[in-house]
């Protein structure tokens, strides 16, 4: 009989494309769920995702350039 996997549970989080100021762009970047709040809105979300940007800048050697605009990903 097959194992069964978990499945992960997709509202964990919340999905957004972001394009950078020098035209490149990422998509379906994660941010929990639980660090958005309803009052918090735009900005709140722009800055776990600069966070995420720099932590991957630090690791890799290359920084990425100022967010230009995001997207909720599948709209």
């Amino acid at each position: 009989m097959a194992k069964k996997t978990k499945a992960k549970n997709e509202s964990e989080f919340l999905m957004f494309n972001v394009v950078y100021e020098d035209g490149s762009q990422s998509s379906n970047r994660r941010v929990p769920r639980a660090a958005v709040t309803d009052h918090g809105g735009d900005r709140e979300i722009r800055a776990l995702i600069e966070a995420q940007d720099r932590e991957i800048a630090e690791k890799s050697g290359r920084p990425r350039g100022p967010v230009k605009k995001i997207t909720v990903a599948g709209r």
